[in-house]
This record gives structure tokens, sequence and C-alpha cells, in this order.
């Protein structure tokens, strides 16, 4: 096969032949301020991302098409066709620089799916930054977010990592400069999933009745707690706009909610759309304490300690 060139200073340079592994993690809401319905159907967000210590794995090798395999959460559940953001990321990338699509893709998947925790956008993270590598286009961070921007609105952030400021339908980031601190959470996995664009239905259901909470305001209390690095003060100021219609589709997870708050987290809340649960513990110990309490109530399909922030997508 010809190996992908890119450009520089018009000399081109070979990508690497062996394959390339890249480690992406999860994400997870702090804040998130759901505001109207736009022109284009996407809604105005107003967010807090942190990535966290739940991790897939996307390998890249050459190949003389670009084909995708997969192992582990979803596996033959997950489409693997044009429709899979993990090929799409490489096509958009391919597209942007003017190389063959070609690659034989592995993806092994921990993070559950349908779950709110961006596991298919971090898929196509891994995908754009392997590529990247594999084929030599010698894209930056930067470029590679605003690539990933067209692929999927939580796929820039997970280039990225760390802690941001996610705005216009998610897609618009911008790092949040607080200092070192680790967090400890528990994601509590539910039985099945939930479609994020039918939360938002029921979102937008829920308002109309005059059913609802009243939205949240900008992230300033979040911000501000972060960097004052207590736990107890981050508690209160953890929000979800999307948890109402989350829990008006599945009830069930209020169960899992009380059961993690019984346990001792600190606040707990319904992460993105759901149907996974967040609790924030005040250290690591006390995370592995409520993660074995969800597991053994049966109140979660599984629940996971985890950390963050963390790097975003990463050569392994």
């Amino acid at each position: 096969m010809t190996e992908a060139l890119f450009e520089e200073e018009g000399r081109p340079r070979a990508g690497g032949s062996g394959p390339v592994r890249v480690r992406v993690p999860a994400k997870i809401n702090l804040h998130l301020g759901v505001g109207p319905l736009r022109r284009d159907g996407y809604h105005e967000l107003t967010t807090i991302y942190q990535a966290v210590s739940l991790y897939d794995e996307v390998t890249a090798r050459r190949g003389d098409q670009l084909t995708l395999t997969m192992e582990g959460e979803g596996a033959g559940a997950l489409p693997l066709d044009s429709s899979n953001l993990v090929l799409r990321a490489a096509r958009a990338l391919a597209e942007r620089a003017g190389v063959p699509a070609h690659a034989r893709l592995h993806l092994r998947k921990q993070i559950p799916i349908a779950a709110g925790l961006a596991g298919g956008s971090a898929d196509a993270a891994a995908a754009l930054v392997a590529c990247d590598a594999l084929w030599g286009t010698g894209r930056s961070r930067d470029e590679l977010a605003e690539i990933a921007a067209s692929v999927g609105s939580d796929v820039p952030f997970l280039v990225l990592g760390g802690t941001a400021l996610g705005t216009g339908r998610g897609e618009v980031i911008s790092p949040v400069l607080v200092r070192p601190s680790s967090w400890h959470w528990v994601i509590a996995a539910a039985e099945g999933g939930l479609s994020t664009p039918a939360v938002y239905a029921e979102l937008d259901r829920l308002r109309a009745d005059d059913a609802t909470p009243t939205p949240l305001g900008d992230p300033d209390q979040l911000l501000a707690a972060l960097r004052q690095r207590d736990p107890r003060v981050l508690a209160d100021a953890l929000g979800n706009d999307m948890q109402v219609a989350a829990l008006s589709l599945r009830p069930d997870l209020a169960g899992t909610l009380a059961r993690g708050r019984k346990a001792g987290a600190l606040a707990g809340m319904i992460c993105g759309s759901g149907p996974t649960c967040l609790f924030l513990a005040r250290n690591a110990a006390q995370a592995e304490e409520i993660a074995a309490d969800l597991n053994a109530s049966g109140s979660c399909r599984i629940a996971l300690p985890v950390f963050g922030p963390v790097a975003g997508a990463r050569a392994a």
C-alpha cells in the first residue's frame, strides 16, 4: 500500500509502519446547563467536562482499506459500519490531510455504551490521534480538536482531556486552569442505555409543561469550587439540567442515587444524559467503599471507582 504522506516545507514525511495504540478516557459532566433548542436542532449548552480514569483503547495498523473490529463492552451491539464514530473520525482526518483513509482499526471497549459517558466520542478521539500517528499527518492537538468538532460534540474535549468548559453544542472547548488536584468519583452503570436525543426530547417536553426545576445558570460556582479543592464544596456546586428528564424516562435510577448517598457519597447525580449515576467521594478509599456497597446492593449493573482529571487520548 502507498504510505500516507504529510507535506512539510514541500517535502513529504512518511508515517510510522508499526501499530499505534491509543488510550482514551471517559468524560463526566460536573455542570450541564441546557439552553433552548437552536435552529440547527442542537441545544445551547454550558458544561464543565472532566476526563476520568475509565479507558477505551484504539489500535491502528497499516491496511489497504479502512476497517474496524472490536471487543469488550458493546461487542455485537455496536455497528462497525460507516455510522460508527471511529470510522467517521478516521475519514475526517484523511479528508482534511489529503491522504488515503487506509487503516485496520481495533477497538477495545471498557466504557459502557449509551451511558452518558461519551464512550463513542472517546473512541472517535482515539481514532484521530492513532491515525494521525499512523499516517504521519502531523496535526497538533488543537488541529485534531478542530477536526473532532465535525465528528461529534464531545469529541474535541476527549482529544484534549483534563477539565474544560464546553459551550455551543459542547464542541467549543476552553481548558479550565485550576490548581492540580484529584477528585474521586464512583460511576454506577445501569442495565441498558438511554438515547441522548430521547433525553433531550423529554427535557423539552417537561419544560413545555413547566415540570422542571429552574435551569442551571452559569458555572461560576462550580469553577470556584474546583479552585478550593474541597470535595464538600464541590458537592454543593454539581448540577445537571438533564437529570429530571433521565429520571422521567428511567425512574429506577432514583434508587441507585439514593443507595449511593446512603453509602456515604457527598453528592450523587445522573451523569450527562444518563443512565449512569455519578457519585462524589471524599477520597479514594471512600470511593472504593461506595462502589463496593453499590455492587453488593444490585442497584446497578456495575459500579467503578475512578479519579480525574486525566489526560485525553494519548499513545499507550
